[in-house]
Formats: C-alpha cells, sequence, structure tokens
C-alpha cells in the first residue's frame, strides 16, 4: 500500500522546510511513504529547497497555473506513480502532518473513497468574524447542493484513494474544493470528514486579495459546477420563476377585464409581457432538457474516460 502526499507550492522556499518536517515517515497499514511537489511557476527557490529536502518526485509548471490546475496534475501524477492513497495539503504548514494518519484511516478501512480534514472554523484565531461567518454559510449551502455532510468544504487537507483519484475531473480555474465535493456527492463516490487542528499562520493566502474576490469567485464556480451536474433542476427553478410570474400577469389582465368594463380595453401591456415571459419561460425549460442529455452523455463520456485511465496503467504496470 502506498500514500504519495502531494503539496502544491508557489513560491513557498520558506514554508516548505517546516512542512516537509512535520510529515509522518511511517504509517502502520502503508508500506511506503513518497512525496510529491507541484512547482506552479514560482519564481523563488521551492524546487531547490524541496529536491534538497529528500522529495522523490517533484512536478514543475513554467508559468502559474492556479491551484485548481496543480492539484489536478498532482492527482494525474500520483495515480501515475503507484499511488493507491493521496493525500493533498498545503505547503504555508496550515495543516498538521500528524494528522495525516487520521485522515486516511476511512481509505484503509474501505469506510470511504474521499476523506476531508474539517477544521474548527470557530477556534481559528486568525480568521476573522467575516470569514468565519462566510465559511460556516458557504459550508452550509455546500452541503445542500452537495448532498453530503462535510463540515469544512473549504478545507484543503483531503485524501483520495486510487478510485476517487481517477474519477475526478476539474474544470475550474481557481479552486478544487468546492468543484471536487459536489462531484463526489453527484458521482457516487462515498465522502467523509475527521476532525483536524491547524498550525499558526505563517503567511497570508495567495488564493485571493480580498473577502469579496473570494465569494465572488466560489459563488460562480458553484452555479456553474452546479449547473453542469444538475442542469435540469437549474433550468426549471429559472423556468418555473418566469412561467409563475407570466401566469400572475396574465391573472392579472383577466381580473381587470372581467370585473372592471370601463378598462377592458387597458392594461394590454400586462398581457403582452406575460406572453413574453411564457415563451422565455418555455424556452430556458427546453434549454434545462437540452444540458440534462449532455450532463448523462458527459457522463458516458467520464466513464470511458475513467476506462481508459485504467487501461493505461495496467499497460504501465505490464512494461
Amino acid at each position: 500500500m502506498k500514500l504519495i502526499i502531494q503539496i502544491p507550492c508557489f513560491n513557498e522556499e520558506t514554508t516548505l522546510p517546516v512542512t516537509l518536517r512535520e510529515l509522518p515517515k511511517h504509517i502502520d497499514g502503508i508500506d511506503d511513504i513518497e512525496l510529491l511537489i507541484i512547482d506552479d511557476g514560482s519564481t523563488d527557490n521551492t524546487a531547490e529547497v524541496a529536491r534538497a529536502a529528500g522529495v522523490h518526485h517533484i512536478l514543475r509548471f513554467t508559468s502559474n497555473q492556479g491551484l485548481a490546475r496543480a492539484f489536478a496534475a498532482g492527482l494525474d501524477a500520483c495515480v501515475n506513480f503507484g499511488a493507491d492513497i493521496i493525500v493533498n495539503t498545503d505547503g504555508d504548514n496550515q495543516y498538521r502532518g500528524a494528522d495525516i494518519v487520521k485522515l486516511i484511516q476511512p481509505i484503509l478501512h474501505k469506510k470511504a473513497d474521499i476523506v476531508i480534514g474539517s477544521r474548527d472554523i470557530r477556534t481559528i484565531e486568525h480568521f476573522s468574524f467575516i470569514k468565519k461567518t462566510l465559511q460556516h454559510i458557504g459550508s452550509s449551502f455546500v452541503r445542500k447542493m452537495s448532498n453530503t455532510s462535510i463540515a469544512d468544504t473549504t478545507s484543503g487537507f483531503r485524501a483520495y484513494s486510487k478510485e476517487a483519484a481517477l474519477r475526478l475531473n476539474v474544470f475550474s480555474d481557481f479552486t478544487y474544493t468546492l468543484e471536487t465535493i459536489i462531484q463526489a456527492g453527484t458521482s457516487g463516490l462515498a465522502i467523509t470528514h475527521v476532525p483536524i487542528e491547524t498550525n499558526e499562520k505563517l503567511r497570508e493566502s495567495r488564493l485571493f486579495t480580498s473577502i469579496g474576490e473570494y465569494l465572488l469567485r466560489s459563488l460562480s464556480t458553484l452555479l456553474r459546477i452546479y449547473t453542469m451536474y444538475k442542469p435540469l433542476r437549474v433550468f426549471s427553478a429559472l423556468a418555473g420563476t418566469l412561467i409563475s410570474v407570466g401566469l400572475i400577469l396574465v391573472a392579472r389582465f383577466l381580473y381587470f377585464y372581467y370585473t372592471l368594463e370601463h378598462v377592458q380595453t387597458g392594461h394590454i401591456q400586462s398581457l403582452i409581457i406575460a406572453a413574453i415571459l411564457l415563451v422565455i419561460g418555455f424556452q430556458v425549460f427546453l434549454f434545462g432538457l437540452m444540458s440534462d442529455i449532455t450532463a448523462k452523455n458527459r457522463r458516458l463520456v467520464e466513464e470511458v474516460l475513467l476506462r481508459l485511465k485504467k487501461l493505461e496503467l495496467k499497460s504501465g504496470d505490464r512494461k
């Protein structure tokens, strides 16, 4: 049983040595532990520091691709390197390496495909009140969208089985944390969480420059991914709203037409607007049906892609 711990990095030459020192060297039930650094176009000596620390694998991008792409590339590389379990952690030493033992237990015991380390957001001192509130609201929203029970949906401290790593496809350029939970919830992967602790803050976040930016980009990612996996539900809700408003306007016109004789020729604008809304609502519903068919086809493509990945791994093993 091989565990590979992957660490996406961007200019982490200062914090990376601290992170690496905390990682476990031996875990019961694990035969081999290897480390993978994804150097996301760093302009400092991150790769050299990793190499000097004895990191087994270093994947380098020539330019900064973003956290989501670095994460996805890391999963693919880990699978190709023969990982049975993959743990993702941050290079800023936010998460405690000792908690990796807890993190992988549900996968070792075949109880989960994905395990997320859940921080107690209320006790993190360097999180502002606004950030804690947004984290709580956002996690509740993602739980409902994904039909999961994950307490801390933005945590990047995660463990994946080989099967989960093969199945996941990351489309976002911003962050993988929310997207992969929604994917897991809609694709039948067993996902759970375990409580973890965090270390003291060593640097500011590089993922976003303000709470407003993070909120806007996270909401757009959620909407896009949820629409991708549940298009009929999204378009039906929008179509239902338009048709309902249209019907209300029709009822308004009929009320004035039959109850007020002197204005039977008025309020025609309500009828015109109602007709427009009803037509648009019907078209939106048709878009939803077509998108749902596309989503079904995409899942078939994902199944084919999964089988191709497994065939490539088998052919690589035979070589």
